[in-house]
């Protein structure tokens, strides 16, 4: 009880007294000083994840850092999806900048929705096709200028911690923008929250960087295929941990 407490007022404190580092990074961008800008906000928000994460208690293992690419520009990242913390988890330990496409929910927590619509997030309502139709545009525009984005094509979070359907309309950021796609394993997230009826408990969480698709290279028979290839990649890295 005593660490969800500390995990929940610290996480909204944390928010709160930001206000002055978002200040800091508008000037930098009216400054035109883009690089800089985005060095600190990715700086910042990443920082601010890790210590999530660190309050959690979470023992976190990532595998397969070698197979990041060597460009670490324009890549989509495709992970499942367990947990609150996925994003957390991901802001603090891919070591890549990188935007989310993420439900509208977020894009209207206080504080939380700022950071993120500066790191590149996009808000996605998955009940209205026109709007998540215009998301995945904007998506794929930003990949074709070299930002990073992930997704969770699952759409939500796993209510048991199974691997739910693949939604094959997200997988048109791939393959509309020819870019690099690197699939993502998470393993234990859920059991830092949501298994715990939202209450924060320590555990062991895995993140696996699996090798890198070039997209530009499939065939339209391949890229039909792309949403079950990836599913699977994911799967069996999670039934191989059972």
């Amino acid at each position: 009880m005593f660490r969800t407490i500390k995990w929940y007022i610290k996480f909204i404190c944390s928010l709160a007294f930001n206000n002055g580092e978002l200040k800091r990074a508008d000037r930098l961008l009216e400054a035109g000083k883009n690089d800089e800008y985005e060095s600190f906000v990715t700086d910042k928000v990443s920082g601010w994840a890790m210590d999530r994460m660190t309050d959690s208690g979470a023992r976190v293992n990532v595998h397969g850092l070698e197979n990041l690419p060597k460009d670490k520009k324009g890549i989509l990242f495709v992970s499942n999806h367990q947990s609150n913390f996925d994003i957390l988890l991901l802001l603090s330990y891919l070591p890549v900048a990188k935007g989310f496409i993420a439900k509208t929910e977020l894009g209207k927590f206080p504080f939380v929705n700022q950071w993120m619509r500066r790191i590149h997030c996009l808000f996605m309502d998955r009940h209205d096709v026109k709007q998540a139709a215009g998301v995945i545009l904007d998506g794929i525009k930003q990949l074709k200028n070299g930002i990073n984005m992930v997704i969770f094509p699952e759409g939500t979070r796993s209510k048991t911690g199974a691997l739910g359907e693949f939604r094959g309309g997200s997988f048109k950021l791939a393959t509309k923008s020819k870019c690099t796609l690197v699939p993502l394993t998470i393993d234990g997230t859920r059991g830092l929250m949501e298994a715990n009826h939202y209450m924060i408990k320590n555990g062991t969480v895995d993140l696996y960087i699996h090798k890198p698709i070039d997209t530009a290279e499939l065939t339209k028979e391949e890229a039909a295929e792309l949403p079950a290839r990836v599913k699977g990649i994911i799967e069996d890295k999670l039934n191989k941990k059972e």
